[in-house]
């Protein structure tokens, strides 16, 4: 009789044991899932934006690399895809077995890259989470090493990925998940992004958005010097510079502490000959309208045609109304731009990374009133 009871009680522990090892390798499948889903959506969200950071990195990486930015485009759009559709497929249990590889391989790269970037610093921030959540290089590499062992440990869970659609409806469910990957990614791409992460958002003033609050923590640095005398180096801090028998070698800065950052920080508008208009535009109290194209070149004669027709009716609408255009273009080419187009409306320049943070859209429209910003439109978004 105790045998049995024994026996019994060894199967039951061993049937939690199993069972629990069950709900974890479950709950370790659906957070990879979760991860790549958010990862993925965040950049569908606004695909301009992975393709930026992806010309970011083939210019950091110089030489070959620079050649190859003309790939950014397809290369965001597809990066975005295998994301959604990682994620996707884990969370429903769609070739759960051959995404769970897929996956490996692909977090194998990005925590190779990643430690590259960590180490090297080529950029800021890496741009895996979009700017919906920006973390340093360091960061992004140990968060890639932690998912990587995540999916080691579900591959290990064989059991865990057995499929449980029949074969036509797991085809019929990737094609599904294709199609709402890509027409998001469309709709984001013609229209502007569903939501905007970005400091310009509708209703910022831009002023304020650049104001260093009065009692705002400010950066803490430190200077480090080095001195030479006889043949002997030392370095010193700037209350113990030595007298002038030591000769001066270098200086180096250091960040101790971080201050507080303005979300908006480098908005300038700037005639040709430098002037600097930025505040007499902000400050203009009625309706202002920013037409943005950071590239002119890249402006089709379809969206000028739109740009005009709604420069003019604007102007039927409100006599008051300003109405520019900014650009990181060169003066000759605004100049024949202008000529080829009949604008008559005046041409500053603003720096292109401000412009492509602005608005996700080449040309695009920006409302303003007293530096508010009230509205943002891509080209296509405007009514002839």
């Amino acid at each position: 009789m105790k045998t049995k009871r024994t026996k019994y009680r060894k199967s039951s522990k061993s049937a939690n044991l199993l069972g629990t090892t069950q709900i974890l390798l479950h709950a370790n499948r659906i957070l990879i899932g979760l991860l790549f889903v958010f990862s993925g959506f965040v950049k569908a969200v606004d695909p301009l934006g992975t393709v930026y950071k992806i010309e970011d990195y083939l210019i950091a990486f110089d030489g070959f690399f620079v050649g190859l930015t003309f790939l950014a485009f397809p290369a965001a759009i597809c990066l975005i895809a295998l994301e959604l559709l990682i994620g996707l497929n884990l969370l429903f249990k769609v070739w759960p077995k051959i995404t769970s590889w897929i996956a490996l391989v692909f977090m194998l790269f990005m925590t190779a890259l990643t430690l590259y970037i960590a180490i090297y610093n080529p950029v800021s921030d890496c741009g895996c989470f979009g700017d919906a959540l920006v973390i340093s290089n360091w960061q992004t590499f140990f968060k890639d090493v932690v998912l990587l062992i995540m999916i080691i440990i579900l591959l290990f869970g064989k059991k865990q990925l057995r499929p449980i659609y029949q074969s036509g409806f797991e085809w019929t469910l990737v094609v599904l998940f294709v199609i709402v990957a890509f027409g998001f990614m469309a709709y984001n791409l013609t229209h502007l992004p569903v939501i905007d992460f970005r400091p310009y958002k509708t209703g910022v003033n831009i002023q304020e958005a650049m104001r260093y609050p009065e009692d705002a923590p400010r950066d803490v640095y430190e200077y480090v010097f080095t001195y030479e005398k006889d043949g002997i180096k030392r370095e010193f801090s700037l209350e113990e510079i030595p007298d002038s028998t030591w000769t001066f070698i270098s200086q180096e800065t250091k960040l101790i502490s971080e201050g507080y950052q303005p979300p908006i920080q480098d908005f300038e508008i700037l005639t040709a000959s430098y002037e600097d208009l930025t505040d007499e535009i902000l400050e203009y109290q009625g309706v202002t309208y920013l037409i943005i194209s950071y590239d002119l070149s890249l402006a089709s004669e379809k969206s000028m045609e739109r740009i005009k027709s709604f420069v003019t009716h604007q102007r039927q609408q409100d006599q008051d109304v300003k109405i520019y255009a900014l650009t990181a273009s060169s003066t000759d080419d605004i100049q024949d731009f202008k000529l080829k187009y009949d604008l008559d409306f005046p041409f500053y320049t603003t720096d292109p990374i401000t412009l492509k943070t602005i608005i996700r859209a080449n040309p695009g429209v920006m409302k303003l009133k007293a530096g508010t910003i009230k509205g943002k439109w891509n080209w296509r978004q405007i009514k002839n």
